[in-house]
């Protein structure tokens, strides 16, 4: 089963949906003060009753509790073996950096936006949202979130200068807990869902910010980790309308790993689509998404050269030496359509066969 489109066209469409469902939880919040004549019964800084037990619990995750599950999550897919023996010395090295470097570099980046730049701004508009129920909060910032990560996400794909800021995610040949982390540093660093939320907490939105950022990380680890946990949704009938569900709400495995499949058009991956990260609903909501509840047998891109740690974390400001390599000098990433006389331009190689859609091929420029 699935839903695809060539995520290329109707952007201006998919555009003017998007600013409609960002309206969503502003249009939700009005009327839900219009309907009590103007009176909030609860506000964001006093949580339901049913919520009130699980804040210190969702701060303590935020703060140090996400990576002690990274970890633990790590270990037990090691010692199942779900690696494959492909975590050599060059992948762990890129791994390990870019799983610390972004929480010692970023921090001060984050603070300085929101302690210095927001302050400075929009000096008048601190928690001038601390009104808005914590339903309505959470409700804005799940939306504004991720919805906005995808489009990030899915651009990163589509925009040839964009790709190679994005390469590194894809080019582990695994997944699991120790490429979830594997980016760009300054992919990282743009990331512009993060500047939404820390303007969103800056209004006043601070604990609905808190729950959708541990809810989301909880979702989008567990999209990333080798362990199926969707499985047994697939295999037992009992199971399948919850299985229906979810993998049309959220996230899983079967569909996130299809995105780092290696190939596209066997039926399975599908790297030119299933770009949500919290929600799956954005790519079935824009045609995106492929939904087949099987796994790639493969991993990464046939065109990985095992670039060095440092081109592949701060490219461009430092470059591959392998040759060949798309992170290296004269070498370009390009799209390429199902009829290859749009992009006469374009060198194909002989042995590359016609993609069934919109994909991507690094080649070195002559």
């Amino acid at each position: 089963m699935g839903v695809i489109h060539n995520p290329q066209k109707n952007l201006a469409r998919d555009f003017g949906i998007s600013l409609f469902i960002y309206s969503l939880p502003v249009l939700a919040i009005y009327l839900y003060f219009k309907l009590n004549n103007g009176i909030i019964a609860e506000s964001h800084l006093t949580l339901p009753s049913f919520l009130e037990f699980a804040k210190p619990v969702f701060a303590n995750i935020r703060s140090w509790g996400l990576i002690v599950f990274m970890l633990i999550l790590g270990v037990i897919e090691f010692a199942a073996g779900l690696y494959d023996d492909q975590w050599t010395g060059q992948e762990r090295k890129v791994d390990i950096i870019c799983f610390l470097a972004p929480k010692l570099l970023l921090p001060p980046v984050i603070a300085f936006f929101s302690l210095t730049a927001l302050p400075f701004l929009i000096p008048n508009l601190a928690n001038t949202l601390s009104w808005v129920p914590f339903w309505g909060g959470f409700f804005l910032i799940a939306v504004a979130d991720d919805l906005t990560q995808y489009w990030y996400h899915r651009l990163h794909h589509q925009v040839p200068f964009l790709w190679r800021f994005h390469r590194t995610h894809h080019s582990a040949p695994y997944m699991g807990m120790a490429m979830a982390s594997r980016q760009n540093f300054i992919y990282t660093v743009f990331f512009s869902q993060i500047y939404l939320t820390a303007t969103l907490t800056f209004l006043g939105l601070g604990l609905p910010a808190l729950f959708v950022t541990v809810i989301k990380s909880f979702i989008t680890l567990g999209a990333h980790s080798s362990i199926a946990w969707d499985k047994p949704f697939y295999k037992y009938r009992i199971l399948h309308p919850i299985a229906w569900v979810l993998e049309r709400f959220i996230s899983t495995p079967a569909t996130h790993h299809a995105h780092h499949a290696d190939t596209s058009g066997d039926g399975v991956g599908h790297f030119k689509g299933n770009f949500g990260n919290m929600f799956f609903l954005w790519d079935i909501i824009f045609g995106t998404g492929l939904i087949t509840r099987k796994f790639p047998k493969s991993y990464g891109m046939k065109s990985y050269k095992q670039e060095e740690w440092y081109a592949q974390f701060l490219w461009p400001i430092f470059k591959s030496k392998k040759e060949g390599s798309a992170l290296a000098d004269g070498v370009f990433a390009a799209p390429l359509a199902q009829k290859a006389n749009n992009y006469s331009n374009v060198n194909i190689p002989s042995n590359v066969p016609a993609p069934a859609g919109p994909a991507y091929y690094e080649h070195v420029e002559s």
